[in-house]
């Protein structure tokens, strides 16, 4: 654990890639993508789906960065309005809108979490602390987009997530250590799944929003080129992949499907039995994981209203709306109910720009594959539009 965090420490501390304009592009998808992912996915799918968590894990990813793959091709013909049909407009504005939504839920979702493990530090889960201690985490980051705003805010984000990305090297380098051990004691666990088919695909559609986060290169653009940003979420996606099958794979045949209580903090009652040092440490990546995922959406949410609004709307009157939404949502509902909601909005937002997609390129895209294109975009609209009427939600 000693040699994998240090190593990937030293790695992310190097001067020449913490200032690489690449790699400071890189952090706010990244931070969002594997903001909670790996604190409370390994143990939803290991308990609900068993080994075949591994395949489940692999398609998320593979759903996630499909519906990049139509983001991708929005951000190539952003520059070029004057080939949009009226109906692209409109299509634009509905999603931007939708994904508005969408960050409200999700910021309150990841400071719901930052609460939940942080008062794991007192002892037992207690809901009402978590909830106080999420008021406060709002109050921090409002404090720090109306006083210096982006800037501030993006420096937080790569400490936090370096963090995070150091102890994930130690968590999974104590999986796989527990891992051979199991192998050479030929206890390795393989379990079934607890759903039926139909609800399987539905529980996974209520679990978009944790490969969730890619999406916020796109409106970063008062920051970065086009180029970078295509470049920034596929490289985010690509590094977010290998660190959730690599954990998932390790969990999936270290514990069984109903041999442990699911909550929001299980995660740590499982790394116990793997490591005593493991359970500070999570809490530790916990709040780092939820607090840099938080500000990479408000960073987004930001962006996001300012270009909707033709910039009449800055980004610190986003700030306030977004804490005030997202404080009554930490005061009406519980993670998993949060975790629900934010996946549909966040599928119905895939849904239209992948919708948007398949028109921009039956109108206007390079006619070499323009077939393809649309099919496969259009694919993926009815895909998204599927998630957000047909998700459910955990049920611990």
């Amino acid at each position: 654990m000693a040699v994998a965090g240090l190593s990937v420490g030293a790695l992310l501390f190097w001067p020449r890639l913490a200032r690489a304009r690449l790699w400071r592009a890189t952090i706010t998808p990244l931070a969002s993508i594997i903001g909670s992912g790996f604190l409370i996915l390994g143990p939803i799918l290991t308990d609900n789906f068993g080994t075949w968590a591994i395949l489940a894990m692999a398609v998320l990813c593979l759903a996630g960065y499909l519906f990049g793959a139509a983001i991708r091709y929005n951000i190539e013909r952003i520059d070029e309005p004057d080939a949009d049909t009226a109906l692209a407009g409109a299509l634009e504005r509905a999603s931007s809108w939708a994904l508005a939504f969408a960050y409200v839920i999700s910021v309150a979702y990841y400071l719901n979490l930052f609460g939940a493990f942080a008062a794991r530090i007192f002892g037992a889960p207690s809901e009402w602390l978590g909830r106080l201690i999420t008021t406060g985490a709002y109050g921090l980051i409002l404090t720090a987009g109306l006083t210096r705003g982006f800037s501030l805010l993006e420096r937080m984000e790569q400490l936090t997530v370096s963090i995070k990305l150091v102890v994930i090297a130690a968590l999974v380098a104590a999986l796989a250590v527990h891992a051979q051990i199991e192998w050479d004691g030929h206890h390795l666990h393989t379990s079934g799944m607890k759903l039926g088919l139909a609800g399987s695909i539905q529980l996974m559609f209520g679990l978009i929003v944790t490969v969730q986060g890619f999406e916020t290169s796109r409106y970063l653009g008062g920051h970065y080129s086009a180029s970078e940003r295509e470049a920034s979420m596929r490289l985010s996606q690509w590094i977010a992949t290998l660190i959730y099958l690599a954990y998932v794979v390790l969990l999936a045949v270290s514990f069984e499907s109903g041999t442990f209580e699911l909550d929001d903090t299980a995660i740590i009652d499982l790394m116990r039995q793997v490591s005593p040092v493991l359970g500070p440490l999570l809490i530790l990546a916990a709040l780092s994981a939820q607090f840099s995922a938080a500000v990479a959406d408000t960073n987004g949410s930001g962006g996001l209203v300012a270009e909707l609004t033709r910039q009449k709307a800055g980004m610190k009157p986003t700030y306030l709306a977004l804490v005030g939404a997202g404080l009554a949502l930490t005061w009406l509902a519980d993670v998993f109910q949060i975790v629900s909601y934010a996946s549909r909005a966040f599928a119905l937002y895939y849904a239209i720009q992948s919708a948007l997609a398949a028109l921009r390129a039956w109108y206007g895209g390079d006619p070499a594959g323009r077939f393809i294109r649309c099919f496969g975009f259009g694919f993926l609209t009815l895909l998204g539009i599927a998630a957000a009427l047909f998700g459910t939600a955990v049920e611990s």
